[in-house]
């Protein structure tokens, strides 16, 4: 009892022939296992960059100690066991559409550098796990769940959920600092990451904003659309698509006019994209999105959908409804059929309907404001269909 394994001390740390000597300069130390990037195979681009500097960062990170390595490791695998990369993604095209060339050589720094936006994205859904309790993401176990069953297997004083709870903000954590590392290690002139310092600075507090915005309507039960949409526009839409595409302008040192263009077209498109995934969370099938069904409703999300729907019934007198509603939201023994009758009832009342609305509404309001944007060619035509994928996914 309280026995602690030690994993296997790794081999010396000599990642492509580079001998770590206490500072990783990201492109220093990629090259090798990084190809040229490409606009067709961007997304083999960014796994690439992100493998080879996870490779760094956690071989550094057995000079620590071992054990830490193990837990560096499970943060690498985090990060590379799945995805959809749109962030980086978004990134890069803001990049291309502002002037930039894939013959620039600067193009794999700036793909290094739009990469590190998977790390911010990964420090969010594991603190965003933990806040909520969830114990499936991509169909695997979360990371606090994950660090608890190990401290529950090994036999370890103290409480496994404690354990698990304090791994997983520590991750999250290391993931936020490697953002910072990568995106400032780069390779791009030091003038360059100051003008594009401003949306990377901005990006990341209306991050964890919207974030503090979540937990506290939930807690206060603040069940306004106002308050949902200001979730929406902070959580969401701002480090999803409006910022990351300004990180790509300012990288390109795009003027003002394109970057009002590319905000108007993110903010409206990133809150599209929440919307969408806020139907996913209660109607979404669990063998595509990864997630329990009906997960949203047990961790008590404050969403549009809910709050169309707790309107709706309010107008009508539907008081059965409304507290159909109210009992499935933050009910964490909600059971299947449960979910199906609440998702009846959304239904029912034209929650759903006019969710879907709005996501078309903000497309096309987003898709206008693209047109009318001096974006360089390929990257319109490529905005123009991120959009259209962003918002009608299945999971």
């Amino acid at each position: 009892m309280g026995h602690v394994d030690a994993p296997k001390p790794r081999a010396p740390d000599t990642l492509v022939g580079v001998t770590y000597t206490g500072a990783l300069d990201t492109a220093a130390v990629a090259g090798a296992g990084e190809p040229e990037p490409t606009d067709r195979e961007l997304a083999g681009g960014i796994e690439a960059a992100l493998a080879v500097y996870l490779e760094a960062r956690t071989a550094e990170a057995s000079a620590i100690d071992p054990h830490f390595a193990a837990a560096a490791d499970e943060l690498s695998a985090f990060v590379l066991g799945g995805g959809k990369r749109i962030r980086p993604t978004f990134a890069w095209w803001g990049w291309r559409g502002a002037g930039g060339s894939v013959d620039a050589p600067e193009a794999l720094s700036v793909l290094r550098a739009v990469s590190s936006l998977e790390l911010i994205q990964a420090c969010a859904l594991v603190h965003d796990d933990l806040m909520d309790a969830s114990a499936l993401r991509r169909g695997r176990p979360t990371v606090h769940v994950a660090f608890a069953r190990r401290h529950a297997e090994a036999g370890w004083y103290g409480r496994p959920a404690r354990f698990g709870a304090a791994a997983a903000i520590l991750l999250g954590d290391l993931a936020m600092v490697w953002a910072d590392d990568m995106f400032h290690t780069c390779g791009l002139p030091q003038d360059t990451l100051v003008r594009a310092g401003v949306p990377w600075r901005a990006m990341r507090t209306e991050l964890l904003g919207g974030q503090y915005l979540d937990v506290l309507h939930q807690a206060t039960r603040d069940a306004s659309q106002a308050a949902a949409l200001r979730i929406d526009r902070y959580k969401t839409a701002a480090y999803t698509v409006e910022r990351p595409l300004h990180l790509g302008a300012a990288l390109a040192g795009a003027g003002p006019e394109l970057v009002d263009g590319y905000r108007r077209f993110g903010a409206d498109i990133g809150v599209a994209f929440q919307l969408r995934d806020d139907l996913l969370g209660v109607f979404g099938d669990p063998a595509v999105t990864g997630k329990p069904a009906g997960d949203d409703l047990r961790e008590g999300k404050r969403t549009l959908l809910l709050a169309v729907a707790l309107e709706r019934a309010e107008r009508r007198g539907d008081s059965a409804a409304r507290a159909a509603v109210e009992a499935a939201v933050g009910n964490p023994g909600l059971t299947a059929a449960e979910v199906d009758r609440t998702r009846d009832v959304l239904t029912e009342l034209g929650a759903v309907q006019a969710v879907e609305q709005r996501i078309a509404a903000l497309t096309g309001s987003a898709l206008d404001a693209l047109a009318a944007a001096p974006v360089a060619a390929p990257a319109a035509t490529q905005l123009a269909e991120l959009a259209i994928t962003a918002t009608r996914r299945r999971r």
